[in-house]
């Protein structure tokens, strides 16, 4: 472990802003513990559905401000879009050759995906598992992935949208909203909010790149409006408190983004500007720098592969000794949640088994972790991201 730490660290650029990677890694884990603690599958007369203890538990919604971190992950992706396609165009490189190599980078390891699950579906259901069941698994592996299609859409538009306010998309998710619930009108159309409204943080993140939102007063500002701009609209208009879908809820703040949504994403990346200094300071352990870099390598895997692993515990415990508590059971108590808290290195021990599976198509085999580190990225001016 000191050997791998140590060739990480001295594989590093003196110049590489190590804090973006530590902001890209806990967006993505924190989107993967969302997911754990707020998904359950529960086994009802033979057949497994999704449930959530949010539907149960409303006292624990603050659970979901906490491990809702897309916003932070699309900031850091434009960043990271905008760094890279100015890096490119330095080089003489062509928008068609950029864009190749990054459509390369988030689509190779999302393609083994539909594969695995494809063939996942058709042995169950030659087993004799219902349709409702391999219904809802299908779901759970596939629903997170709209994040990829958005992410690749919007790293596409980069050269587009790089240089637009985010005030823009911002409007478009404020008249979407108002037309969808002030006039009571079909919602439809709402479905623009998907791109408009994770393009906000994206148009940050791009300004970001032009040396934009670098004083802490930008960062209190987006922190501290955004939170009072949330605040004001979950109580006084009538916007569901949880930031992520809770069945049974009639709106859902993410399927597609509302404006709530918005607004506590501004307050999310304000907190991730003011946390860049503690974070540099931090990740000057090479201990701490090594994790940080070695999830940010499989970052593509992790999230592709988190839903597949706990849907794999829950199969098995099934399949080892039937309903297990806060595996299958249902999701309305306390106990549910310090028995599922349990769950999660088991969790965790299966993602590590996916990983090692599937990483892959993630990284090239042949290269040393090296190449891959030197290249991930590198701060103002000259960052160009090796992933996503």
């Amino acid at each position: 472990m000191r050997d791998f730490t140590r060739r990480i660290e001295s594989a590093t650029p003196a110049d590489r802003d190590r804090a973006v990677d530590a902001l890209r890694a806990i967006a993505i884990l924190g989107v993967v513990l969302g997911h754990w603690l707020v998904t359950a599958l529960v086994v009802d007369s033979g057949t497994v559905h999704g449930a959530s203890p949010l539907q149960y538990m409303p006292g624990l919604t603050p659970v979901s401000w906490m491990l809702q971190t897309l916003a932070v992950f699309f900031l850091v992706g434009g960043l990271v879009g905008a760094r890279s396609h100015a890096a490119a165009r330095a080089r003489g490189e062509s928008y068609g050759r950029w864009l190749r190599t990054r459509m390369g980078r988030l689509l190779r390891p999302m393609a083994v995906v539909p594969v695995v699950w494809t063939v996942a579906a058709c042995t169950m259901l030659a087993s004799g598992v219902d349709q409702d069941t391999v219904r809802a698994l299908c779901k759970l592996v596939w629903s997170p992935l709209w994040f990829i299609v958005v992410f690749v859409a919007l790293t596409a538009a980069t050269p587009l949208v790089a240089k637009l306010h985010p005030l823009w998309p911002f409007a478009v998710v404020l008249v979407v909203d108002l037309y969808r619930f002030g006039l009571d009108a079909p919602g439809g159309f709402a479905s623009v909010n998907v791109a408009a409204g994770w393009l906000v943080p994206y148009c940050l993140g791009a300004a970001w790149s032009r040396g934009e939102l670098l004083s802490r007063r930008t960062g209190w500002t987006l922190l501290l409006g955004g939170a009072a701009a949330t605040a004001g609209l979950v109580l006084w208009a009538g916007y569901p408190a949880a930031m992520v879908g809770v069945p049974g809820v009639e709106i859902s703040n993410l399927d597609p983004p509302t404006l709530v949504v918005v607004t506590f994403g501004l307050a999310q990346c304000g907190a991730a500007l003011l946390l860049l200094g503690p974070l540099r300071r931090l990740l000057r352990r090479p201990a701490l720098w090594a994790v940080v870099a070695t999830v940010n390598l499989s970052a593509m895997t992790v999230f592709l592969w988190h839903q597949t692993a706990m849907i794999a515990v829950t199969a098995t415990g099934l399949l080892a000794g039937g309903a297990l508590p806060g595996l299958h059971t249902v999701p309305d108590g306390p106990g549910w949640v310090l028995v599922r808290l349990a769950w999660l290195p088991v969790f965790a021990g299966a993602l590590l088994i996916c990983w090692l599976a599937f990483r892959g198509y993630e990284q090239r085999r042949s290269r040393r972790t090296k190449n891959l580190v030197v290249r991930e990225g590198r701060p103002a001016g000259s960052m160009a991201t090796r992933r996503v």
